[in-house]
């Protein structure tokens, strides 16, 4: 079984995109699981109307660890809110890991939008993961596969770092486990922070991220001032989403 994980926090408008999208696929043997961090919207009572299991979370970390604490599935999906499913994604994802020898994997990205910056901007992720994924794993933290055993034998995600736990959490399990990039799937993904902080101060803010945790270490004071769930109100274009 597939335990699919995710961390909420007032995601009332985005997440019944994605729990359709995960109604719809075409692999079945999975739980859902929703770790909410004290939601003021209808988030809570929306993961419930779509089956699922609803704990306590908090922040991405703690919410993520919360979840697989109640996770019975041998494999751990980490997904946020703002990703949409295509219906064989599962099922892809799934059969591929089967035939290999991972333990920890992730995939592509792709945006849910026709801009050619968002394109461009979610190309250059997609090189940088495959350049350095041999000697620096990374898997952003709205997809994550993880064997459960590994994940608990790691001790989860580290709920003190405020952000780029996931950059930590991958690169701490790729060096007591196998990790990979998924060749047969690409998870597409809402650019609705890009369009909220500008793409040019995310993207200075993710690379002084990036390059704080490779020369000094986990981030653990907010010196990038980060926000859990404080969006705009907004919907991922119904056109992107089949």
């Amino acid at each position: 079984m597939l335990s699919v994980i995710i961390p909420t926090f007032n995601e009332e408008k985005f997440l019944p995109y994605l729990l359709k999208s995960i109604q719809k696929q075409t692999f079945r043997d999975f739980e859902l699981i929703v770790a909410d961090n004290d939601s003021t919207d209808a988030t809570r009572s929306i993961a419930l109307e779509f089956g699922a299991k609803v704990v306590d979370g908090g922040m991405p970390g703690r919410g993520r660890n919360n979840g697989a604490r109640a996770a019975r599935g041998g494999w751990l999906l980490f997904l946020d809110a703002d990703v949409v499913l295509p219906p064989d994604f599962l099922e892809k994802a799934t059969t591929e890991i089967k035939n290999s020898d991972l333990s920890v994997a992730t995939c592509l990205i792709k945006p849910l939008s026709d801009r050619r910056i968002d394109k461009f901007l979610h190309g250059s992720v997609n090189l940088y993961m495959r350049v350095t994924k041999k000697i620096f794993a990374h898997a952003p933290g709205f997809c994550i596969f993880c064997k459960r055993n590994v994940h608990r034998t790691a001790g989860g995600f580290d709920e003190k770092i405020k952000l780029g736990e996931d950059i930590e959490y991958v690169h701490r399990l790729s060096k007591i486990a196998n990790f990979g990039l998924l060749r047969n799937v690409l998870i597409p993904v809402s650019v609705r922070r890009l369009d909220e902080d500008g793409r040019f101060n995310i993207s200075v803010k993710y690379l002084a991220a990036e390059a704080h945790f490779i020369f000094l270490g986990p981030v653990y004071s907010n010196i990038f001032n980060y926000k859990f769930g404080h969006h705009l109100i907004s919907e991922i274009n119904s056109k992107f989403v089949k």
